[in-house]
């Protein structure tokens, strides 16, 4: 279940779909102030993970929805997701975000918490992912495996940004494609699982 989560976020974070995106939001930034500027990110979107994975399962129960219905619901806006992957829908709709975001990022000063931590980093899709995988990790133990989970996928991610400039170089628009595709199909199988899960909890008797 660890593995699931790990590699479920990582697929809708996706550090390489951000990294043309991170230096699009940086121009003129030295490698010191990029490094900065995805501590700062990652960090403002685990805190904003955590605590919908500490909270966020309550927070649906307190307004009637059952976690059943949830994961049915939350697996098909990961497999939306996964979709978006496969077919590069998602990368054209975040470079759409940033870009109304921020439309000359030359003349922000900081663009760590808005758009990057929010809501490229710790967007929908992270969050409905937190809270699903909090329903299979119950308990002091579970939440505290989940909140490292959350800390290893944003420490994965602040290194994929930090080294922005070389990975775009290496890996190039092709490099990136494939691995995205790679990752949604995976993702894809991962949200019917979750929708699986959850039918079999709403239909028990």
């Amino acid at each position: 279940m660890l593995l699931t989560g790990f590699i479920t976020l990582i697929v809708i974070i996706d550090p390489f779909g951000l990294v043309p995106l991170f230096l699009t939001l940086t121009p003129g930034r030295s490698r010191d102030e990029r490094r900065r500027i995805a501590f700062q990110a990652s960090t403002i979107a685990f805190l904003i993970l955590a605590v919908f994975a500490l909270f966020g399962l309550a927070l649906i129960e307190a307004i009637g929805v059952s976690l059943g219905a949830f994961r049915v619901a939350g697996g098909l806006f990961l497999f939306t997701i996964a979709f978006e992957l496969v077919f590069e829908k998602r990368q054209h709709r975040k470079e759409k975000s940033a870009g109304e975001a921020v439309p000359h990022p030359e003349d922000t000063p900081d663009v760590a918490a808005f758009p990057l931590a929010i809501p490229l980093l710790a967007g929908p899709g992270a969050i409905s992912a937190v809270i699903l995988l909090s329903g299979n990790l119950p308990g002091l133990l579970g939440q505290s495996l989940l909140l490292m989970v959350i800390a290893l996928v944003c420490a994965a991610t602040f290194l994929f940004l930090s080294v922005a400039d070389r990975l775009d170089r290496l890996m190039g628009a092709t490099g990136r494609a494939v691995v995205t595709r790679l990752l949604g199909v995976l993702l894809a199988a991962l949200a019917v699982q979750f929708v699986a899960d959850g039918a079999r909890q709403l239909f028990e008797f």
